[in-house]
């Protein structure tokens, strides 16, 4: 790879044995109505010189750490995957950064797991799922957290989960029920002021965002109506938003 390649891909999901372990003892096989992936530090390193990348930051998937009840197991295999991730980082430097998993919805647990890893285990920012056991980002209660985030100016990439709903036969979670996930999440962001009172976050949405860039405005003007704001205002908040481009950029064919 050259010198001059930057390309940097914010969006890419490591499957750790351990990890795979623990979600096959849980009954889980896949992620998202796809089976689980499998993942190793060379093929991915492969897979980015192919690609041109010059960084990969890694990040788990769905269903996170969240299908573990006990809140103290779900810390620790968090924490597990934390270190896991900064030891790779340390390897395979400047090729691997990692955004932390936190063990939501506890949010003093997620909160506390957030520091450890961004102030001392080398995280480039958090991964938090856009819902967790049916509670989504931008619920109350969860100011420990955005406090915690916006100390630091952290970066947080934003994934989706399953929907807290039965799926629809036919529709894979990963095709379409992804994308309304995230843009639950964002709505809510925006609607209850998280954007506002924590403006040093920068928030990443996955899969560009889901539906925010195409039904802003409509958003926009049923958040203005419900709290009394200005639907410019409330533009200008879902602008705040990173968005990436995985599986949602779309392929044209060259000008004849």
């Amino acid at each position: 790879m050259t010198a001059a390649l930057q390309r940097i891909d914010v969006h890419q999901h490591l499957v750790p044995a351990f990890y795979r372990d623990a979600l096959t003892a849980a009954g889980i096989g896949e992620s998202g109505g796809r089976q689980l992936p499998s993942w190793s530090a060379e093929s991915a390193l492969e897979l980015m010189e192919l690609l041109s990348t010059r960084s990969a930051i890694l990040s788990v998937s769905t269903p996170g750490v969240g299908f573990l009840t006990d809140p103290g197991e779900a810390a620790a295999l968090a924490r597990r995957l934390n270190d896991h991730c900064a030891e790779l980082t340390t390897q395979h430097a400047p090729a691997f950064g990692y955004f932390a998993t936190v063990p939501l919805p506890d949010t003093a647990a997620a909160a506390r797991e957030a520091a450890r890893a961004l102030d001392e285990a080398g995280a480039d920012g958090v991964t938090l799922l856009a819902n967790n056991a049916g509670t989504y980002l931008g619920a109350p209660d969860q100011d420990e957290l955005w406090q915690t985030l916006d100390e630091r100016g952290a970066v947080v990439f934003v994934h989706p989960a399953e929907l807290p709903a039965p799926p629809v036969e036919g529709v894979p979670p990963f095709a379409a029920d992804f994308l309304l996930d995230t843009t639950r999440a964002a709505y809510l962001l925006v609607r209850n002021g998280v954007i506002r009172r924590f403006p040093r976050i920068r928030f990443v949405l996955s899969h560009t965002g889901g539906f925010v860039p195409y039904a802003s405005h409509r958003m926009a003007v049923t958040i203005a109506s419900d709290a009394g704001r200005s639907p410019l205002d409330v533009l200008d908040d879902f602008r705040s938003f990173y968005f990436d481009t995985t599986l949602s950029s779309p392929r044209r064919a060259p000008h004849t």
